[in-house]
């Protein structure tokens, strides 16, 4: 299955994603969206690959005004149900339905990874104003942790994992060098959580019956080895935020 057929596999997972998935610290937020916002009126941001909406709300949370973009329709509904008043559009970064100059910021969570980053930066820059910010952010699991460690295992390494332990992302023209900054920080999670952040996963979305009973016998293996879990109450999941930041000149 290629990365494309992946990326457009989430919807069949739409609420466990929405249930599994962590939301976004608004901390991260607010330094992507700074050196876009000028005084006296609010941001106009597209959340792209916005998915069920858990970094929309937070950006909305911001007082900016905000259009969702997402090529799954599965995905879209839901974030309707859970984000009322933000207008979702089909579309992806590489082709956004959105008019030239029309926005402060494009930001992106969880999603660079499944975009050409030389189409995607040129058709981000056509739709942002000049001085505007593409924003990319990814929550990771903080894997300094036994546990969580051995929970990646049983589940096996995302794209955006991988991404974030080697090479970083990449933007390209008229985008020049990213600005980073992270955040550490920690999410109470349950066990029926956890079972929705496993399935959420597109390897997972996409594994055959075989692979799939392989990854829930390794997945039961790491519950049973935390107490907390094994007993059906909540653990801290650890999680390192990485934000991303880039001006359109």
């Amino acid at each position: 299955m290629t990365d494309r057929e992946k990326s457009t596999s989430f919807g069949q997972a739409a609420s466990a994603y929405e249930s599994g998935r962590p939301a976004y610290p608004s901390d991260a937020v607010a330094w992507m969206l700074e050196p876009a916002r000028e005084p006296g009126r609010a941001l106009r941001v597209a959340d792209v690959g916005a998915g069920t909406g858990k970094f929309t709300r937070t950006i909305v949370e911001h007082g900016a005004d905000v259009v969702a973009v997402d090529p799954d329709a599965d995905m879209l509904a839901t974030l309707r149900h859970n984000v009322g008043g933000v207008p979702t559009f089909a579309g992806t970064a590489e082709a956004l339905p959105l008019p030239d100059g029309a926005l402060d910021a494009v930001v992106m969570g969880q999603a660079w990874h499944w975009v050409d980053p030389d189409e995607g930066s040129r058709e981000i820059g056509r739709v942002l104003r000049r001085g505007g910010v593409l924003g990319l952010v990814w929550n990771i699991r903080d894997e300094s942790v036994d546990w969580v460690r051995r929970l990646t295992s049983a589940m096996g390494g995302s794209n955006a994992e991988v991404l974030l332990a080697t090479t970083g992302p990449r933007v390209a023209a008229p985008f020049g060098e990213l600005e980073h900054h992270e955040w550490r920080w920690e999410r109470t999670i349950t066990l029926p959580q956890l079972r929705d952040l496993v399935l959420s996963r597109s390897d997972i979305i996409t594994a055959d019956p075989e692979k799939r009973a392989r990854i829930d016998a390794a997945v039961d293996q790491v519950v049973a080895s935390v107490p907390e879990l094994a007993a059906g109450g909540s653990v801290a999941l650890p999680y390192v935020t990485h934000a991303f930041r880039a001006r359109r000149p």
